[in-house]
């Protein structure tokens, strides 16, 4: 299977679903992930490193089993126009995903918003965007919070036990935000990131008896096989 996960950020994806995604990989499945900013020259913690945090979170994702892709789009200049949801469209056709997850779409963050309603529209109508007849929308569709100090309003409807894969989810993330920082990953000095998705984590599996879990919300009601 082809998995797809779209995010505004360099690292909405590693913070929002990290476990979801290592889970997907560990079972044979082949896991991109559409980050539609690539450009951090405006951005000032990564100041003259702009290129190296694209370059590193890439690694990052390879690292671990999957594939980064970027968007040339810049902090605060992602908008929900044609341009950039045909630009995710192409994205979206050529990657041919059965399953994509998709940013919640009330945040405190412009960026995540816009993301949220581009990643929407093309997943739904890429063949109809770039004239693709034989590509079809994803089997499934999932939308995921992007923790408590942006989301805003999430209830999720499922949940994924990603107890096994916590400690890669942990580090991935911290690793990620070492490059953002421009250190060296140090696992004995926990990032704040990690800590915030720690508790989440914790809580969204209090919800479902889980030790750690992450939470999402389908797009449309699917069928489950309960006793398979």
């Amino acid at each position: 299977m082809t998995i797809l996960a779209i995010g505004s950020h360099y690292d909405d994806i590693v913070f929002g679903i990290p476990g979801v995604l290592l889970q997907a990989i560990d079972q044979g499945h082949r896991v991109v992930i559409l980050a539609l900013l690539g450009d951090y020259t405006n951005w000032p913690p990564v100041d003259g490193r702009a290129q190296k945090l694209v370059e590193d979170t890439r690694a990052l994702a390879e690292e671990v089993g999957a594939e980064m892709r970027f968007l040339h789009y810049a902090s605060m200049h992602l908008r929900f126009e044609q341009a950039a949801i045909q630009a995710a469209a192409e994205v979206v056709v050529e990657v041919a995903p059965e399953t994509a997850f998709l940013l919640w779409p009330d945040d405190s963050h412009p960026d995540h918003e816009a993301a949220s309603r581009i990643a929407k529209v093309a997943l739904h109508g890429a063949n109809r965007l770039i004239g693709a007849d034989k590509w079809r929308p994803p089997r499934r569709m999932y939308q995921f919070d992007n923790g408590p100090g942006h989301t805003i309003g999430f209830e999720p409807n499922v949940y994924v036990d990603v107890s096994e894969q916590w400690d890669r989810a942990a580090a991935w993330l911290g690793k990620t935000m070492a490059a953002m920082r421009g250190v060296r990953y140090d696992p004995s000095k926990p990032d704040a990131a990690i800590d915030t998705k720690r508790i989440l984590a914790e809580y969204r599996g209090k919800a479902c008896g889980a030790r750690y879990a992450e939470a999402l919300r389908s797009v449309r009601n699917y069928p489950q096989k309960l006793f398979s």
